[in-house]
């Protein structure tokens, strides 16, 4: 273990698959021990195993991080196993695709502002309290390159829910900065997890995704999960705020 977040307990949501996988996967490698959730228990327990099988310390909560009681539930395992939480990590989001902003329908919408700005609304509203007992704390909220332009691909509802979390992280960073507890947002571009192959299913739309960024390629969830680390890490002590694109400079085209 390299020793980022030595010390610290970090909270990671949507832990299951894909970036939040890779995410708590660091956060062990970094020193932390993680608390992994997600409302799928399986995928949720295995990424806890691989944690162990690398001989970091992890627990599984299963949350649906929409439902208040839930998350609120979440939070407490945390204090009662670890007793502290330095570190969170709001990863967990879905993706629901419309043919355009008026063909969306309104349960696709509810479902995506729920879990995804509401979710992380949620999350936040349950994490700081603690961190202000203990004096500090990091979190990271997952918004996307969707969040900060347009998108192209029939996501209206993602693209919204995505420009709220930036809004809710800016607003709650400055309402939080003088009490020790930084708070900013990840903005992943196209990245090789289970939600892009939803929207991309033969090398020719895979391609096509590649080239909407300078660097011609799709991210890795572990491209994802570093830049989350670092900004929960004490390396990033004087930043908190910001959007940042983690996407191949896809938000430059």
């Amino acid at each position: 273990m390299q020793g980022l977040v030595k010390g610290k307990v970090a909270l990671v949501t949507g832990g299951g698959l894909g970036i939040g996988r890779a995410a708590s996967l660091t956060f062990a490698r970094e020193g932390a021990q993680v608390v992994v959730s997600d409302i799928d228990a399986v995928a949720g327990r295995e990424t806890v195993r691989l944690i162990r099988d690398r001989g970091g310390e992890a627990l599984f909560v299963q949350a649906d991080v929409s439902q208040f009681a839930d998350v609120e539930g979440m939070v407490r395992q945390t204090i009662e196993v670890f007793k502290q939480l330095d570190c969170a990590f709001n990863n967990a989001g879905i993706s629901i695709g419309a043919p355009s902003t008026v063909l969306c329908s309104e349960e696709d919408w509810d479902k995506m502002m729920n879990i995804n700005l509401k979710g992380v609304w949620l999350c936040i509203r349950h994490e700081i309290p603690q961190m202000l007992k203990q004096g500090g704390g990091a979190i990271v909220n997952t918004s996307s390159f969707a969040g900060l332009t347009a998108s192209r691909f029939g996501l209206v509802a993602y693209s919204a829910s995505k420009h709220g979390v930036i809004g809710l992280t800016k607003t709650a960073a400055v309402e939080f900065a003088k009490q020790g507890i930084r708070i900013n947002a990840v903005c992943p571009g196209a990245t090789r997890t289970a939600m892009l192959e939803k929207h991309v299913s033969n090398p020719k739309e895979e391609a096509e995704v590649a080239s909407m960024n300078p660097t011609n390629r799709i991210g890795s969830p572990q491209e994802i999960a570093e830049a989350a680390v670092w900004l929960c890490s004490d390396a990033a002590s004087f930043v908190t705020g910001i959007a940042m694109p983690v996407d191949g400079g896809q938000v430059l085209y």
